[in-house]
């Protein structure tokens, strides 16, 4: 007969303080993951609970980021085979025309219509394009974090540009109609002051 094995006590303080330093990136991490923000906390506690689990086998602890998105890209997986059919898309509403000129609410938008857009993206090539661009991560980094070779890396983050190249509401946003050009612009400025000197 075996006895069973005796759990030891994690370190509250240390796990706490890991968690304190480093939730807010892990949770953007999550976010990127899932479309849903409810979601992405509790795929960020399923992770961190893991990682509270193993903390004592851990070894180097200067890794645990890479532990912990391992963790987050793990539980994800397994809940994209179990794939919710209850949740549907929402049409969002359609971005104003953009000024001439870039301003920050323009740069917002096209920052949430790229979202958007990546979030359309198959969960895999989403996860490898989050991965690659939204953490910075290489593409061997990546392959790894998955398990995959850096060949699948290549062509699915490939495969993912050229979705988002042809996505028609972010060109939408990113290629809007040619406002008139600044030579016609510029005539009829000089046009303006001149009736108004008149």
């Amino acid at each position: 007969m075996t006895t069973p094995r005796t759990v030891q006590p994690v370190s509250p303080l240390t796990f706490t303080s890991y968690v304190r330093a480093r939730g807010p990136v892990l949770l953007r991490t999550a976010r990127s993951l899932t479309s849903n923000p409810n979601d992405a906390e509790d795929l960020l506690q399923t992770a961190l609970t893991k990682t509270y689990l193993a903390w004592e086998r851990i070894e180097d602890h200067r890794a645990l980021d890479g532990y912990v998105r391992r963790a987050l890209v793990n539980t994800r997986t397994s809940q994209w085979r179990k794939r919710r059919v209850d949740e549907y898309a929402v049409d969002e509403l359609p971005e104003p025309d953009p000024l001439p000129q870039p301003d920050p609410a323009e740069q917002q938008a096209v920052r949430d219509a790229m979202w958007q857009a990546v979030l359309r993206l198959p969960d895999r090539q989403r996860a490898m394009v989050v991965l690659r661009y939204y953490e910075d991560m290489s593409e061997a980094a990546t392959a790894e974090l998955l398990g995959v070779s850096v060949g699948t890396v290549k062509s699915a983050v490939s495969r993912a540009l050229a979705k988002l190249r042809e996505d028609g509401e972010l060109a939408a946003v990113t290629r809007p109609e040619a406002p008139e050009s600044l030579t016609e612009r510029a005539v009829a400025a000089r046009e303006d002051a001149r009736a108004m000197a008149a």
